[in-house]
């Protein structure tokens, strides 16, 4: 039987050493912000509200939102600029899931099924060689809906055939509910749990 396995990206295959909130303060810092609590969930919230709407560039509409808040001059692109390159390197690859994609990838089709804008979370797997492990990379924003809706599921089936597809994520909501909505066989990765690591025994679980 031919099994596309597909990861989710962000808390799965690619964990954060801080948080986002700790992103956006660094990066407001250093464009010249008097930083607060308040302007850093002003961002924070303009972001998730913007990227919850799938408005084109959430990014950018939290930077500038920010600029017009502050009342000062500031360049959003090259804000957003700064806080990608602070958020992909402050995200690490665990050394187990790196080795599980060498193996996984000999016998089984591979794909990410990840909320955001494609730019964003491909840039993302770039950034850790991640990329070229999988058949296909379906974002939010090209299916025109986040999961758990069955909209990026049913894309990833579009553009990878397969006989089963499996879903691993940590999210329960979106990742396990929405694959199984999907039809999607799903498998809940628990980072934190008493359990087994996931990555050393997936190829049991399959």
């Amino acid at each position: 039987m031919t099994t596309a396995l597909c990861f989710d990206l962000d808390g799965t295959l690619v964990h954060r050493t801080e948080p986002h909130e700790t992103v956006t303060r660094a990066t407001l810092d250093a464009h010249g912000f008097d930083v607060t609590d308040a302007l850093v969930r002003i961002a924070e919230e303009t972001f998730r509200e913007a990227q919850r709407n799938l408005e084109p560039n959430p990014f950018e509409r939290s930077m500038r939102t920010v600029i017009d808040e502050t009342g000062r001059d500031g360049d959003p692109e090259a804000m957003v600029e700064t806080l990608r390159e602070r958020a992909y390197a402050t995200t690490e690859v665990p050394d187990a899931a790196r080795k599980s994609l060498d193996t996984l990838g000999e016998d089984d089709a591979l794909g990410v099924i990840t909320n955001g804008t494609r730019a964003w979370q491909v840039g993302k797997l770039e950034h850790h060689d991640l990329f070229d492990y999988f058949d296909a990379v379906v974002t939010s924003y090209e299916a025109g809906a986040h999961k758990p809706d069955p909209a990026p599921f049913d894309l990833l089936r579009e553009r990878v055939s397969a006989e089963e597809y499996v879903m691993v994520g940590d999210d329960y909501e979106a990742d396990v509910e929405g694959a199984r909505t999907a039809g999607f066989v799903p498998i809940h990765y628990e980072r934190d749990g008493d359990g087994p690591d996931l990555w050393a025994t997936i190829d049991a679980l399959l």
